[in-house]
């Protein structure tokens, strides 16, 4: 249930008006009182033997008096609005049920506490099944003003208590840095069009994406540029910019004027302060430093950051979750047209997830930005798909660690965004990596190749051995383990390096999880015989085996290696 509070100034007229007319799309169905400050106010939706206008007009003089009656000294603000609204998925209410629930939404605001017969008037208006909106004045009936001190905060938490007793969906306690929701109006306006976001909506992923590409501020601004953003700045008396609105050509208002909305309403860390703090973590590396895989340089620093979230440093924790929103925002330009649509929408979702009261760090997130900025780019060669793979592996591991980041901090919305944004990432994973796990395992090495591979895993992992060999992703991990003995690699040495960036317990698929990494680490350069002879022990101490046991890779594929 959403309790939205709006404040007004002059009469109330013009909202009594609109609560009872035909809405802007026809959508106001059968609108009525089901409570009052008296409970017989007059109603305009029941009362069939007047004129409705007339009616109207009396029920907003009633509800002004107290206002009139201060003459100039009334406040400037007169009027509290209120609009509740149930989920869709949410029983239909009766109309004593949404009066019970005005009355204590009312209550809790301090706008008319029960029993208190000299509160201010206020009325609840039905004109759908799903929600009503509550009208009041701020005057009370004897000349003074009510005490509604964070009336917000009291609406909200009075809200998660009617879900409770009432059966609806419970949403999730806020901490006052999510993103304003479009409002009726912007729905409306955008189902008039035929459109299935709002502007807001639209603008907001766009100019989040504009964050995540940008090197510095002009590229920022000639990203929106190309996205057809219109920007306009706001600029001080010096002439600097101090801030900017955006706007959508052929979103206009009545008079033609297009409808502006600040960077802070389309979200918290979208002002233009916000926004150049972000940019001062993208300078761009000296070209002799570029990496020269993007592909892996992303993914093991999106490899980093369950790390940083398991550590006690909350800022640079929270660094990480912007870093990590910044990825899910470019991920989709880059990624096959099958996982498009289930990566935008774990942007959108995972977006919420990026913002808490804490204030980010972001100087360790200089390298996962600079490489996915890198993929989104230049667009480096991946040509299996195993390099985007890879990468969404990484971030729906990273986005797990998120979820329970935020759950041990009590940040509910969070936490929730983010394991929405799961659910997608999920759904595009397989959409991703299936087919490239097809492929690798087309080319799974001989039966023998596989017995004396699957011997190494079991040394390795076997709590895991079982749920690997048994598993569908077997026969691609034992490609990419023999061709990695086929580059060099001392098989062994190379699973136990796999295991060492992290453990398998947080892996949806072990097997997947080990493919991806010796991909990886397979496609560095190969050590040398004396190099791999001095990281045995460590492979030793890890398996229990001796170095120089069958588990080593064989002669013929040392001496291989000895050959290159």
């Amino acid at each position: 249930m959403i309790p939205k509070i709006i404040l007004g100034q002059g009469g109330t007229r013009g909202l009594i008006r609109y609560l009872f007319g035909k809405g802007q799309a026809n959508e106001h169905v059968d609108p009525h009182l089901v409570a009052s400050w008296n409970d017989f106010a007059p109603d305009p939706g029941r009362s069939p033997h007047r004129d409705p206008k007339a009616v109207e007009k009396q029920l907003a003089a009633q509800l002004d008096q107290p206002v009139r009656m201060l003459g100039n000294r009334a406040p400037q603000t007169t009027f509290w609005h209120c609009p509740v609204r149930a989920a869709p998925e949410d029983p239909i209410l009766t109309d004593a049920q949404w009066a019970d629930i005005a009355r204590r939404i009312v209550a809790a605001a301090g706008i008319a506490s029960d029993g208190d017969e000299k509160a201010c008037r206020w009325v609840a208006v039905r004109h759908a099944d799903d929600h009503i909106h509550i009208a009041a004045t701020l005057v009370r009936q004897d000349g003074r003003r009510p005490q509604r001190n964070h009336d917000k905060r009291a609406v909200q938490k009075e809200a998660r208590q009617i879900e409770i007793e009432h059966g609806l969906r419970q949403l999730k306690a806020g901490d006052g840095t999510a993103a304003k929701h479009p409002t009726s109006k912007e729905h409306f306006k955008a189902k008039r069009l035929g459109q299935d976001t709002t502007a807001r909506e639209v603008l907001r992923t766009r100019v989040r994406r504009a964050v995540a590409a940008a090197d510095s501020e002009t590229e920022f601004f000639s990203l929106l540029e190309a996205t057809g953003v219109t920007v306009r700045l706001k600029c001080g008396p010096s002439g600097d910019a101090l801030g900017c609105n955006f706007a959508l050509p052929g979103n206009t208002n009545e008079n033609g004027d297009p409808v502006w909305f600040a960077g802070s309403t389309l979200s918290p860390d979208l002002s233009l302060p916000k926004i150049r703090e972000r940019l001062a973590t993208s300078v761009p590396e000296p070209v002799t430093a570029r990496p020269s895989n993007p592909w892996h340089e992303a993914t093991a620093a999106t490899e980093r950051i369950p790390h940083h979230l398991s550590a006690a440093d909350d800022p640079a924790a929270q660094g990480q979750l912007v870093a990590l929103g910044a990825t899910l925002d470019l991920l989709p330009i880059t990624a096959p047209a099958a996982a498009r649509a289930e990566l935008q929408q774990a942007a959108i979702v995972f977006e919420r997830a990026t913002r808490s009261r804490i204030t980010a760090d972001l100087d360790s997130t200089c390298v996962l930005r600079r490489s996915v900025q890198a993929i989104w780019r230049d667009r480096p060669q991946d040509k299996d798909g195993a390099g985007f793979a890879m990468l969404l592996d990484a971030a729906f591991t990273a986005v797990a660690f998120a979820a329970h980041w935020h759950r041990t901090r009590q940040n509910a919305q969070q936490e929730e965004a983010a394991g929405r944004a799961l659910l997608h990432l999920r759904a595009a994973y397989g959409q991703v990596a299936e087919p490239v796990l097809a492929g690798l395992a087309r080319r799974a090495p001989a039966q023998q190749t596989k017995r004396r591979l699957a011997h190494h895993i079991q040394q390795a992992v076997p709590e895991y051995a079982e749920r690997i060999l048994n598993g569908p992703a077997w026969d691609a991990l034992a490609t990419v383990l023999a061709e990695a003995e086929a580059a060099g690699h001392n098989a062994a040495i190379i699973l136990s390096q796999a295991l060492g960036q992290r453990t398998l317990e947080d892996a949806h698929n072990p097997a997947r999880a080990l493919t991806w990494r010796i991909r990886r680490l397979s496609q560095r350069h190969a050590p040398g015989p004396r190099a791999q002879a001095a990281r045995a022990p460590s492979t030793t101490q890890r398996t229990g085996v001796p170095a120089h046991s069958t588990t080593a890779a064989p002669p013929p594929q040392r001496s291989s290696a000895r050959r290159r």
